[in-house]
């Protein structure tokens, strides 16, 4: 069996030991995510303002700490910032099961923030210590199989939370996520992951580290994005990237019920969560079988154009079974764009600066993810359809393949003659 197919990846038993951390981690994520706002929904149902305080409390410290977290996992230990992370996390689950008995909000939502906040520093030194410990031609492999963890959280993530919530109320709920953050740290720690991978920068402490430290690595690491054109390339896309991600989150269920099926939305909507989840999934394995076959920039190309074409059709569609035919084809391309760039990033991304440059990606993304949303919340439905979101969606998919086809493939043929060059 090749190594760079997805069961061959569980050859490697530091990477095994990190899936199944990853994997636990996200169990115990998204079943206490969504017993959590079953919760709040049930406890104060008259008071909806918690349930959007609750999403804040998980998505606020992405805004305070992301010239944080690439900073950390590239100076200091990746395995113990991992393990640290969810050996914390456990422990403010027991304090949150405190809390909740307690029935005080404060400190409620004042855990539920610090407990994300620290997620925040897991996963970039979990992907960065993913990518220490397998070869560069196995990292599209890797990053099929992330998609396909994903794709099945999408499909059965919301199903497990409810299904804790219904037998085991609030408190087994977090209790089942502490446990998985306790099993997730002794995987990490059964990782024999050689010295240069954990710390690829070289020994240093927190003790050692100063405000100004923090400034001089975050700024070492723009320099470094912006002195390599592919990774620059990569990360400029993503703001076109957020417009339609911002679009998107919302276009679907405004279709659905202002114009398509506005008394059966709703059930309609969780069918669409399930054609997500499965589209994903089969997209992640014909994802990873293409990119042994093809170049990477190829699929992240395809990837956007099928988006593009899939949304304006969608916003001509007339009837639900033609969107929802659209839905499974746009839900294809995703994992064709996710599993080809965070693959390629890998590749041409130097260790050393593996934690800064991830940590980029989601800020960037905010920025014009949160301008779209804030217009389309301004506009609609007074200045503009809903077909309209659909357009300009569709219209931003399409200039960003137009982007990339001019400006990946000239890219990849000249690190091509590099490394040639150099292996002469």
């Amino acid at each position: 069996m090749q190594k760079d197919t997805l069961l061959g990846l569980f050859k490697n038993r530091n990477y095994a030991h990190l899936f199944g951390a990853q994997l636990l981690s996200q169990i115990g994520s998204v079943t206490g995510l969504t017993a959590f706002a079953f919760y709040m929904l049930d406890k104060f149902s008259t008071q909806p303002a918690y349930a959007t305080l609750t999403e804040m409390m998980y998505s606020l410290p992405t805004l305070f700490l992301f010239f944080l977290t690439g900073v950390a996992t590239d100076r200091f230990d990746r395995q113990k910032i991992a393990v640290s992370c969810d050996a914390v996390n456990a422990g403010l689950s027991l304090l949150l099961l405190g809390a909740i008995a307690w029935g005080w909000m404060p400190l409620i939502f004042a855990v539920l923030f610090i407990r994300s906040a620290v997620g925040k520093m897991f996963h970039p030194a979990n992907a960065a210590l993913v990518r220490g410990v397998l070869d560069p031609a196995q990292m599209p492999a890797a990053m099929g199989m992330n998609q396909m963890l994903m794709s099945a959280f999408v499909l059965l993530g919301t199903g497990l939370g409810a299904v804790s919530y219904w037998h085991s109320g609030i408190l087994g709920s977090v209790a089942i996520d502490m446990v998985s953050f306790v099993i997730s740290a002794v995987l990490i720690m059964r990782c024999n992951i050689p010295q240069e991978v954990r710390q690829p920068n070289g020994p240093a402490s927190w003790r050692q580290l100063r405000l100004k430290q923090v400034g001089q690595d975050f700024v070492s690491g723009l320099r470094y994005v912006r002195h390599h054109s592919i990774v620059l390339s990569l990360l400029a896309g993503i703001l076109i990237l957020g417009l339609a991600n911002g679009g998107g989150s919302v276009m679907y269920l405004f279709s659905l019920k202002y114009k398509l099926a506005p008394d059966t939305y709703e059930s309609l909507q969780v069918g669409m969560t399930a054609v997500l989840g499965a589209g994903m999934l089969l997209g992640s394995i014909v994802s990873v079988r293409l990119a042994r076959k093809i170049p990477l920039y190829g699929m992240i190309i395809a990837s956007f154009f099928l988006g593009a074409f899939t949304h304006l059709l969608q916003a001509m569609a007339s009837d639900t079974v033609t969107f929802m035919a659209l839905y499974l084809l746009y839900a294809l391309s995703i994992p064709l764009c996710n599993v080809a760039f965070f693959g390629w990033l890998a590749q041409v991304t130097e260790a050393r600066m593996m934690g800064r440059v991830q940590a980029l990606i989601q800020p960037i993304m905010m920025l014009t993810f949160t301008a779209m949303q804030a217009w389309i919340a301004y506009a609609f439905p007074a200045h503009m359809s809903v077909e309209s979101i659909f357009y300009v969606v569709g219209a931003a998919e399409l200039a960003l393949g137009v982007y990339y086809l001019l400006v990946l493939p000239p890219l990849a043929r000249k690190r091509a003659e590099q490394t040639a060059k150099q292996a002469a």
